[in-house]
Parts: structure tokens; C-alpha cells; sequence
């Protein structure tokens, strides 16, 4: 009896208090220190709405002028989510997202699939945000350390979590706002130019990509253009840190952004562009090309792209907070080691924020900056956790139907948003096989074969093409280099990941021969590469089309 009064009132059985370990079971902030209606928009405002900055080129790409269609599509998609995570999080007040919604309704180990997938999307986000972030600086002030910078960008923000949610958000709030500023002054200029020649849409309307119909680029837009709602699942993830009824208020911030700029975007490069057919290295920066053309100056350019740096950078924050809530909630279930859960001064999570931080750095490491491959684990993993939390709202429905709850999503909505995630999972998939497999092609002069090892190496390390197309043009037979077809072989075996082969076309290299071959190879311009012309060469450069310059 004596032992079970020592545990109840908390002492020691001498009368001395126990040494307080810094635990923290559930969260532990009071109801006036959480985060209200803005600051817990910024969090997550600032990783979905940095997808502007790319998001209308890649719908272009694959949908063409459908691309503002496709991206409303989306946004549709978004208005259904909201009831799906509105039902969700008011039944389960709980944080954890996906990882919450399927422990409560079914097992543990399904549970932690979805957690797995989320840790999977925040660290694609973080470790992505951070590196084009520091890019965009780098294309302002050459030359600059990305690599290494986009590494003190991540410790910066671990730092910053760790002295707190409060203080972090409302860093996240700052940044949002001034997102939401640029993106609006950004429109405005873009849409007085565009009113004053509408030429450009005019020409515009009606294109669609090379070989596509108008089932594929809508399919295939769609699916690509679900990466503008990316950061969506990950205001479920810190609800414990929010104050009651901010939850539904949040979702509905982020739609209405979503839903104005990103359609609205995608329509102003339609009315700016000449032609849309956007080369792969101008996508990432397409927002400051669009800035340079409809301002006079480098001033709005120069905003656009420190907006960029500084919202990419607000991404890397959402991260830190979500996968804090998510790994603290895993550690409470006893899936992760108990020692994450012990907490610092102000709240925070020291061990996740470093382990998380030691994660980024990791890939970075091993990747050295080259991320195209992690792109596609940050579409999949992301597209997967939503619709693992579509599955927990269904569930939800059959097996806790007495279960209280302040949201009710109808069947309808949530089959039709599972729908809508599991069509962009397919449709991804099967992009990434289709981009895989797109040829490139080097036209040779007959280089030996330490030229074309520098192609090799060029295209390893900057395309994610596994196949490349090695043409030479001759006007006689005898002028084909003897070696050429050994080197070709040799250099198919080094390299098995790609596929080498050798095309030889009679005729005279120039813009006419580039025009037919891009036809017939259904090989775009900008993925032709040439050696450097001589001074012989009787043609410039943008005669031929886009073609890259590589040796």
C-alpha cells in the first residue's frame, strides 16, 4: 500500500522528489502558446505555395495549353482533401497524419507504412527545397556554394526548431506573406503585359507537346501537376501544436492560394511566352524569366528570385516541423527508441531535429547534390501518404462510426479524391519510365574516344536519359572515321546503364538537318547536343534550335 502512495503522489519513497527527465508524452503547450490561424498557415502555406515556382512549367510540358485546365483539375482534387483531412483530424485530434488515421482503425504495422512514406516525402522536401533554394541564390551571385550552402541552410532551420515552434512560425508566417506579395505583384505585371498584346496567347492556344493527344496530355498534366499540392498532407502532422478550430481555417488558406496562383500562373506563360515549349533547364526558373520578360529591368526578376530562395527555405522548415509531430507520435507508440521524445527548455525535440538533420546531410552526401532521382521518391511518397489517408477516412467511416466528430466527408468525396491520388500515382509512375527512356543526341564530328567520354559523363551526370543517339553526318562515305563504330562499342559496355547508338545520315550538318532529325528521332531540340563549332561553322548557334553546347 505504502509503494502504490510513493507512485500515485509522484515521490520518492525517502520524500525527496524524483530527478525529472524531460519527456514528453503529449503535447505540452498551452492552449495560449499555440499557433493560431496564420502562423500555422505559414508552416505548411509556404511548401505547398513554393510550388508555383515550378509546377505551370512542368504542366506545360506534358499538357501544353490544357496546362491551367489541369492545374483547376487539381485544385478540385485539393477541395476534396479538405473534407477527407477535416473528418480525419477532428475525430483523431492527435498528430501523426496518415501514420494516426490508419493506427487508430487498423494495425500498428500498416500504421508505420505510412509513417515510413511520410519521413520518405519530408526528407525529399527538405533536402530539395534546400538545394534549389541555394541554386536560385547562386544564379544571382556567381559563383556560390551551393552545396555546401544548402547544408548550413538545413542546420539553420534545425537550429531554429529546436528554439521553438512559436518562434519558427511565425519566421514561416514572415516568409508567407512576403510569397504571397511577390506572387501578386508577379501576376499583375505579367497580366497588364499579356492584355496588351494578346498575340502570344493567340498563338499559343490549341498547343499541345509533340505525339500527344488530348486524353494523354490531360492524363498526363494531371498527374504531373499534382505536385502543386505537396506539402497539403503535412499540416496533419503538428495539429496537438494548434489552437482549436485553426485546423479546418489552415486547409482552407492553402486551397485558396493553390487555387488562384498556380492555374493562373500556368495562363500568364501561355500570354508571355513565344513558345512554349519550355527547355528542361529554364523550368526550374521559369517564374524569373517570365519576371524578366514583363518588367523593364532586373528588379522584379531579382525579387522573384530572392523569393524563391527564401520560400524554398520555408519548405525546409515545414519539414522540421512535421516530421517532429510525426516522429514524436511514433516514439509515444514505442515504434522509435524513447530517448526522442525527451525535450529541451522551450518544448522542442533536439534528438529528432538532429537525427533528421544528419538524414538530409546523408543524402546530400551520397547523392552530391544530383537529386533527380529523389524527385521521384518525393512525388510517389507523397501522392502515396495522401491516399493512405483517404484509406484511414474510410475505414474510419465503417469501423468508428460512434467515434465524435465535427466534420463529416461524403463517400462520393472521399472515393473520388482516393481516385484522383491513385490515377497520379499511376500516371507518374509511367512518366518516369517515359523519361527515362526519352533518347538524347550528340552529333559527332568524329570524335575520338575521349570526347566521347566526356559525352558520356556529361549526360550520367545531368540527364536521367538512359539512352543516347550518336550521330555523325557525312557528305561521302569515306569520310566516316574508321573507329568510330569501335569507340561507339567500346563505350556500350562501360557504361550499361545507357544505351549507345550509332545513326549515320548522308547530307550537311545545319538548322535544316537538326529540324528533320528532331522529327524523325521525336528527339526535342534542347536534348541535341554538339562539340564546339569551329570557326568555319557557318551558322550561329540560336540557328540551330535550342541545341546545347556540352564540349
Amino acid at each position: 500500500m505504502d509503494i502504490v502512495n510513493t507512485v500515485v503522489n509522484n515521490q520518492a519513497p525517502s520524500g525527496r522528489k524524483p530527478k525529472k527527465k524531460r519527456l514528453s508524452p503529449q503535447s505540452s503547450i498551452p492552449e495560449a502558446g499555440k499557433l493560431g490561424q496564420w502562423p500555422a498557415t505559414g508552416i505548411c502555406g509556404n511548401d505547398i505555395t513554393s510550388s508555383t515556382l515550378y509546377v505551370a512549367a512542368i504542366a506545360t510540358y506534358y499538357a501544353g495549353y490544357l496546362a491551367p485546365v489541369v492545374l483547376l483539375i487539381v485544385a478540385g482534387v485539393l477541395y476534396l482533401y479538405r473534407s477527407v483531412y477535416n473528418e480525419v483530424v477532428t475525430a483523431l485530434p492527435l498528430n501523426g497524419g496518415a501514420y494516426n488515421a490508419l493506427l487508430n482503425t487498423t494495425s500498428k504495422f500498416k500504421a508505420s507504412i505510412a509513417a515510413c512514406l511520410t519521413v520518405l516525402s519530408y526528407l525529399a522536401t527538405a533536402v530539395i527545397s534546400a538545394r534549389i533554394s541555394m541554386a536560385y541564390i547562386e544564379s544571382l551571385f556567381p559563383p556560390w556554394p551551393a552545396l555546401y550552402a544548402s547544408v548550413g541552410l538545413l542546420a539553420v532551420f534545425a537550429v531554429l526548431t529546436m528554439i521553438g515552434i512559436s518562434e519558427s512560425s511565425r519566421v514561416a508566417m514572415v516568409i508567407f506573406i512576403f510569397h504571397m506579395l511577390t506572387l501578386t505583384v508577379l501576376a499583375i505585371s505579367a497580366l497588364v503585359n499579356m492584355f496588351a498584346d494578346m498575340s502570344l496567347l493567340t498563338a499559343n492556344w490549341g498547343y499541345l507537346p509533340p505525339n500527344t493527344s488530348l486524353i494523354s496530355a490531360l492524363f498526363f498534366g494531371f498527374s504531373a501537376a499534382l505536385l502543386g499540392i505537396s506539402g497539403f498532407e503535412s499540416s496533419s502532422n503538428f495539429v496537438e501544436e494548434q489552437k482549436a478550430g485553426v485546423f479546418p481555417k489552415m486547409l482552407r488558406n492553402m486551397w485558396v492560394a493553390v487555387s488562384i496562383f498556380n492555374p493562373l500562373i500556368a495562363l500568364l506563360v501561355l500570354g508571355n511566352f513565344d513558345n512554349i515549349q519550355i527547355p528542361e533547364h529554364q523550368r526550374d526558373y521559369l517564374l524569373a524569366i517570365l519576371a524578366e520578360r514583363v518588367f523593364t529591368g532586373n528588379g522584379l526578376k531579382v525579387l522573384v528570385s530572392i523569393d524563391a530562395a527564401v520560400v524554398l527555405s520555408g519548405a525546409v522548415l515545414t519539414s522540421y516541423v512535421g516530421v517532429t509531430g510525426l516522429i514524436r507520435r511514433m516514439a509515444l507508440d514505442r515504434c522509435l527508441p524513447q530517448f526522442l521524445l525527451r525535450t529541451n527548455r522551450r518544448g522542442s525535440s533536439p534528438w529528432i531535429i538532429l537525427s533528421f538533420f544528419a538524414l538530409c546531410v546523408s543524402v546530400i552526401g551520397v547523392t552530391g547534390g544530383r537529386l533527380l532521382s529523389l524527385a521521384g521518391v518525393y512525388t510517389i511518397s507523397f501522392l502515396s501518404v495522401m491516399t493512405l489517408f483517404a484509406t484511414g477516412n474510410i475505414l474510419l467511416k465503417v469501423r468508428r462510426k460512434r467515434l465524435q466528430r465535427d466534420f463529416v466527408a461524403s463517400w462520393p468525396t472521399v472515393l473520388l479524391a482516393l481516385t484522383a491520388t491513385i490515377i497520379g500515382i499511376v500516371g507518374n509512375i509511367v512518366m518516369k519510365d517515359e523519361f527515362n527512356s526519352q533518347a538524347v543526341v550528340f552529333f559527332t564530328r568524329g570524335d575520338d574516344a575521349a570526347n566521347l567520354n566526356r559525352v558520356m559523363l556529361y549526360v550520367r551526370h545531368n540527364e536521367t536519359s538512359n539512352r543516347i543517339l550518336i550521330v555523325h553526318v557525312y557528305e561521302d562515305k569515306k569520310d566516316i572515321p574508321d573507329s568510330l563504330r569501335q569507340d561507339i562499342a567500346f563505350l556500350d559496355k562501360v557504361y550499361p546503364e545507357i544505351k549507345m547508338d550509332l545513326v549515320l545520315r548522308s547530307g550537311i550538318f545545319g538548322p535544316e538537318m537538326v529540324e528533320q532529325l528532331s522529327q524523325e528521332l521525336n528527339v526535342p531540340k534542347n536534348y541535341m547536343f554538339i562539340g564546339h563549332p569551329g570557326k568555319k561553322f557557318p551558322h550561329n548557334i540560336a540557328e540551330l534550335g535550342g541545341v546545347r553546347l556540352i564540349i
